[in-house]
């Protein structure tokens, strides 16, 4: 068990920051990364879809005998956790939610919240829910910000376009309101935004905490497999990375890149049919 893979998948490459952030602190793990490239972006799409899509990803993770499932997408995590978990219910499955709401309620000094995600992920409220379970006493805004994914998987992550948008975003919330109705945390609920950390803090200001829900998510990821006594021996050698995509291996190669930070070799990624 402890030597078998851990699991993730997202509707594109942007599940590549909780990969990266997983690396960091558990380098000696074994995963693999599943991106359903061919039907992203999930954000956009029905409840029904999302689920369907998600399903569809977790059975084609199954088949690698996997010793914990990350959903590494905010939209799945926030619409699709209790299907997976009925069909699956010994396997551990973490989301990325739950950990982004708890750091963003540590951070949050004033306990004004501001979230940025996509339509599906802002619709749910999975965020608004899971913060005000913890902090019932929460001032929360929540914004869709769709356009970033899509810029986010051609590969524009900084420059006067980027400030743009986001500023297109979040002035509203943190320029055009006075600074007692001011957010003084930000959480990046959507794993494709961590890219876009210096450009959102440019926009927002430096007085705002940014939340990267991969980073939290790793954490947990950690601290669950120390818990169970489940993870892979420190001393083993470096974990190996096996990559799967539904679309273009080419592409997410190239994009991929930037998301994790290391060169991806064609070779090392594999075109599945789900």
């Amino acid at each position: 068990m402890n030597n078998n893979p851990i699991g993730l998948f997202d509707s594109g490459v942007g599940g590549l920051t909780v990969l990266r952030s997983l690396q960091e602190v558990l380098p000696q793990e074994n995963y693999i990364y599943l991106g359903d490239t061919a039907r992203l972006p999930y954000g956009t799409k029905s409840k029904e879809t999302i689920i369907r899509y998600a399903l569809q990803c977790t059975d084609k993770l199954m088949e690698h005998n996997l010793k914990l499932l990350v959903m590494a997408c905010n939209t799945v995590s926030s619409v699709a956790l209790p299907a997976l978990k009925e069909k699956y219910p010994h396997m551990d499955i973490i989301g990325v939610v739950e950990p982004g709401a708890q750091a963003a309620c540590i951070a949050s000094q004033k306990g004004h919240i501001a979230i940025i995600g996509t339509e599906s992920t802002i619709r749910g409220k999975a965020y608004e829910h899971a913060i005000l379970a913890i902090n019932k006493h929460a001032k929360i805004v929540a914004k869709p910000s769709p356009l970033f994914v899509a810029m986010a998987e051609e590969g524009l992550i900084e420059g006067p376009l980027v400030e743009g948008i986001a500023a297109h975003y979040l002035d509203e919330i943190f320029k055009n309101t006075n600074a007692a109705n001011t957010p003084d945390t930000l959480v990046l609920g959507c794993t494709h935004f961590p890219l876009f950390k210096k450009s959102i803090q440019n926009v927002v200001g430096n007085t705002v905490t940014l939340v990267d829900s991969a980073q939290t998510t790793a954490k947990a990821v950690q601290q669950l497999l120390k818990d169970k006594n489940h993870l892979r021996d420190s001393h083993d050698s470096q974990g190996s990375m096996r990559f799967l995509t539904t679309d273009d291996i080419a592409k997410f190669s190239q994009i991929g890149e930037s998301f994790l930070g290391i060169p991806l070799k064609n070779n090392t990624v594999e075109l599945v049919d789900l």
